[in-house]
């Protein structure tokens, strides 16, 4: 049986995972399946479709996975092959700020650049996009990535070239390719990835009253949640305006 907050947890991941699956929602460039039916564990395919980048073409498997807690602690990225690029380990390891929990002083990262409970797993993967095409090679996890693309471009985009090659052939046969005019990666409902997030009330946690079953997951509703919370804090409001109210006619 999940846990109050592991159930939560399901149902935003379930709610994201729909609007990014939906073909009216979702980014075409993005491919994403569940692993074995597991809300958790999510298996995503990114086509760069750039003609002005050396990984045009290029089809990168990775997989996701989301903590019990989600989204107040961040999920983990892994490339299923590893790609030779300065900020991915040998093992497939992504390093990037997005999923580095904030608020560490001794990681010389701004929070705002980390994560945040108000991040999406769109703008995480629009923000590997953007590590792709743009690497941090000082901060490198690949140290020899880092120094072939400090030292030696033209050698690093030569390795790249023959990856993306190699990765076009895992393009599944039913991954219908974006043309350049659909091929953008976001929405107009997206922001930038290092905007300044909203803050997250801790009581966003959903409490379940009655069965734990599948029904209560799937309808919960992360909009009417936070419309209650709002509704008590008005309530709050009213009942202060009343306190000042009685004052003011006790001291007449």
């Amino acid at each position: 049986m999940m846990s109050t907050s592991s159930k939560s947890a399901a149902a935003i991941l379930q709610r994201q995972y729909k609007d990014l699956t939906d073909p009216r929602t979702g980014i075409p460039s993005f491919h994403i399946e569940l692993d074995d039916d597991n809300i958790f564990l999510w298996n995503i395919g990114i086509y760069i479709h750039n003609t002005s980048s050396m990984y045009n073409g290029g089809y990168f498997k990775g997989q996701m996975r989301f903590p019990p807690d989600f989204p107040f602690s961040p999920p983990t990225f892994r490339f299923t092959p590893a790609i030779y690029h300065p900020n991915v380990y040998r093992d497939g390891r992504l390093c990037i700020s997005i999923l580095h929990q904030g608020g560490d002083p001794t990681a010389d990262e701004p929070d705002l650049e980390t994560w945040s409970p108000a991040q999406t797993v769109e703008l995480v993967l629009i923000s590997i996009i953007s590590l792709l095409e743009d690497p941090n090679p000082s901060s490198a996890a690949n140290v020899d990535a880092g120094v072939d693309l400090r030292k030696n471009p033209d050698a690093y985009k030569k390795k790249v070239l023959q990856e993306v090659e190699r990765l076009k052939k895992d393009i599944p046969e039913d991954f219908v390719i974006p043309d350049l005019e659909h091929s953008a990666y976001g929405n107009s409902n997206a922001i930038n990835a290092y905007d300044e997030p909203e803050p997250v009330d801790e009581d966003f946690w959903y409490e379940s009253e009655g069965d734990d079953d599948d029904d209560e997951v799937e309808s919960f509703d992360e909009e009417s949640l936070m419309d209650d919370n709002m509704e008590d804090d008005d309530d709050d409001d009213v009942e202060d305006e009343d306190e000042n109210s009685d004052i003011n006619l006790v001291g007449k």
